[in-house]
């Protein structure tokens, strides 16, 4: 049973490194940027849902919407100003620029709310799941979790091969030029997925935060590196690849906690993506592009 239990706390994390895996992943797959404020705009979508449920004393409903609206307008924002500009860069400019509004977010986020931790109310209220006479205990949070991603990688996918924006996205990824000839917004199509991904990092924060309930300004910085670490790890530019990465990544830190040590745990999962991208470079699911010289 303590096997099972230590599963599904995995699978209830994965899912969380997996939504915001999503969000890198369609940001690189379509803009070919890394968009390293990703994991603050997690923090962000936290702290606004926290500000409505426990100052405004509206109900989670309502704290979710109003975090996933400002992050999805924080997104478009972030991409208009910081890395619009910068399309045509070097790669390295857009990196700085990256990790530049990483820091601004947790510096602003420092002045709004403080460094000290605050205690982060569950928006998740359901009973926990018993079975086996109350042997193994499933938390309401992790089922939601759960459920969350499977339906946001559901949709996600439809969304990317039947929509109109989704053949846009898809257009834009392969070709910006050949797209833009074909009378596809580029810029729109591009704001649209940083859009979209930020919106997903609320979901993931507040998902995130009901499960560990601490949250302070660098709340947001490690998840969204192991999110990162995800979205290479499953192959990055991949829709399933991202949350099986994800998942994957979870139950290995999981399982590194509790059966080998809870100081190593962290220096295990990056072992492991280093090893498994030594031996398919590309991700688990992935593809090779060769250059064109």
């Amino acid at each position: 049973m303590v096997f099972l239990s230590h599963l599904i706390n995995g699978i209830s994390l994965g899912s969380i490194y997996a939504i915001i895996a999503l969000g890198y992943t369609m940001v690189y797959g379509i803009a070919k940027m890394l968009n390293f404020a990703h994991g603050d705009v997690i923090m962000i979508g936290a702290y606004v849902c926290f500000c409505t449920t426990s100052y405004l004393n509206l109900p989670p409903f309502a704290g979710i919407l109003l975090a996933v609206v400002i992050c999805t307008l924080l997104g478009v924002v972030i991409e208009r100003l910081a890395y619009k500009p910068l399309r045509q860069a070097p790669a390295l400019a857009v990196l700085i620029t990256a990790i530049g509004v990483s820091y601004f977010l947790q510096n602003l986020a420092l002045l709004i709310w403080k460094s000290d931790p605050k205690v982060f109310t569950s928006v998740v209220t359901l009973p926990s799941l018993k079975l086996f006479d109350g042997e193994l205990v499933i938390s309401s949070v992790s089922i939601v979790t759960v459920l969350t991603c499977i339906v946001i990688m559901v949709v996600l996918t439809l969304f990317t091969e039947k929509g109109k924006m989704g053949k846009a996205m898809r257009a834009v990824s392969e070709d910006k030029g050949a797209a833009q000839l074909m009378g596809i917004n580029v810029n729109t199509t591009i704001s649209v997925t940083f859009a979209i991904g930020s919106g997903l990092a609320a979901i993931a924060g507040v998902l995130l935060c009901s499960a560990y309930p601490t949250l302070m300004p660098t709340t947001g910085s490690m998840p969204g590196i192991k999110a990162f670490s995800a979205a290479v790890f499953g192959g990055i530019g991949s829709i399933p690849g991202a949350m099986l990465g994800g998942i994957l990544l979870g139950i290995i830190e999981i399982f590194s906690k509790a059966y080998i040590s809870t100081q190593l745990s962290d220096a295990i999962v990056f072992a492991v993506l280093i090893i498994v991208l030594l031996i398919k470079p590309a991700g688990l699911l992935g593809k090779s592009v060769r250059e064109k010289v």
